[in-house]
């Protein structure tokens, strides 16, 4: 996978004396930075993880992007000059980061205000890895996890960063809830890891999955994991540990703002089934490096990145771009985002491009 795009490395132009720093090394941050790098700015890369390709590597099965790949298009940009400060946790304000399981692998902390002071421009690239919660009784018991943190702490273990005691133990029948390709990568991930029973619950019907139905067919139910439409989990029961999900069925009712059927729980339907292990894919959120008007820079109401049209922050000469601007998105679009983002921010270095006013 190629992130230097717009030029060749014996076309790279003339050094320009400028230093920006790309905070996020997935998709968007490394597009961006192939792209800054080709105009002849100093380019330096900052991630939490031990290696550059955020969910290219530590989220996302080998299945559907050759990790080989997006490590060939990294050293690529390693040996035109970018340089890459990995197990680098980036935040802002007066103490660490909430806890997140990309600290499992960080050795050092740097202060975002440090950062833009020692760099001519910035750009926050750093994705939504933030999973949504259910919200329902018993979502705290243990053999309850997030589909994505067990995805990160599956590849993170494969890859050599992470003991084998640090991943989240599999039972022998699992429950995957969710509609999308997280959802289908875990359940995959299930199967070949030793659960003898995958299930995938979905509170629309398959038409309605984001994944696609043909996804859903084919990488699913070819395998023999079971994808149940019109169900939702409302309550996880255990002594101590999961035991049992409690379901209610449910039916599709009017649009809502996503433009699909919203479904409604159907009265006196609730059943109970036994299983052991739950992983909840039901979507990701923004992570900016900051609490809302740190540094200077404004969060929308929904987390992502208050920007402009040329992708200007609140605070002079940060640029943000990616998932954590406009929410979970497929590879191509963050990608394209991080390389829309450069023409911008190289008139912001010349001096073409002045500041927004708020």
């Amino acid at each position: 996978m190629k992130f230097l795009l717009r030029c060749k490395p014996n076309t790279i132009k003339p050094p320009t004396g400028k230093r920006v720093a790309v905070i996020g090394a997935g998709p968007a941050g490394l597009g961006a930075a192939g792209q800054i790098r080709c105009l002849g700015h100093e380019v330096h890369v900052y991630d939490a993880l031990p290696e550059p390709g955020g969910l290219l590597i530590f989220g996302i099965p080998g299945f559907r992007v050759s990790k080989e790949g997006v490590r060939e298009g990294v050293e690529e940009l390693r040996q035109v000059g970018v340089k890459f400060h990995t197990s680098t946790f980036v935040y802002c304000g007066g103490g660490k980061p909430e806890e997140h399981d990309a600290l499992l692998l960080v050795k050092q902390f740097a202060d975002l205000n440090e950062i833009i002071d020692s760099h001519d421009a910035v750009v926050i690239a750093t994705g939504t890895w933030r999973s949504r919660r259910m919200g329902v009784p018993g979502e705290e018991l243990p053999g309850v996890y997030q589909a994505l943190d067990f995805l990160f702490r599956l590849y993170s273990h494969e890859l050599g960063y992470l003991p084998k005691e640090k991943t989240y133990p599999l039972g022998s029948k699992v429950l995957v809830v969710g509609g999308g390709l997280t959802a289908i990568d875990a359940a995959v991930e299930a199967l070949m890891h030793g659960a003898k029973k995958v299930v995938v619950s979905y509170r629309r019907t398959i038409k309605e999955a984001p994944a696609g139905e043909s996804n859903i067919k084919k990488e699913l139910v070819d395998r023999g994991i079971e994808f149940r439409e019109l169900i939702n989990p409302v309550r996880f029961e255990g002594s101590g540990k999961l035991e049992r999900v409690v379901f209610v069925k449910m039916r599709l009712g009017a649009p809502d703002r996503s433009g699909r059927p919203r479904p409604e729980p159907v009265p006196g339907s609730e059943f109970a089934e036994e299983f052991d292990t739950v992983l909840l894919a039901l979507g990701e959120e923004p992570t900016p490096p900051f609490p809302d008007g740190c540094a200077g820079i404004k969060l929308n109401p929904d987390g992502t990145i208050n920007v402009d049209g040329a992708f200007r922050t609140t605070r002079k000469g940060v640029f943000a771009a990616g998932d954590v601007v406009h929410g979970p998105s497929l590879i191509g679009k963050a990608l394209g985002a991080g390389m829309r983002v450069v023409p911008y921010l190289d008139d912001y270095l010349k001096g073409v491009l002045g500041w927004r006013s708020a």
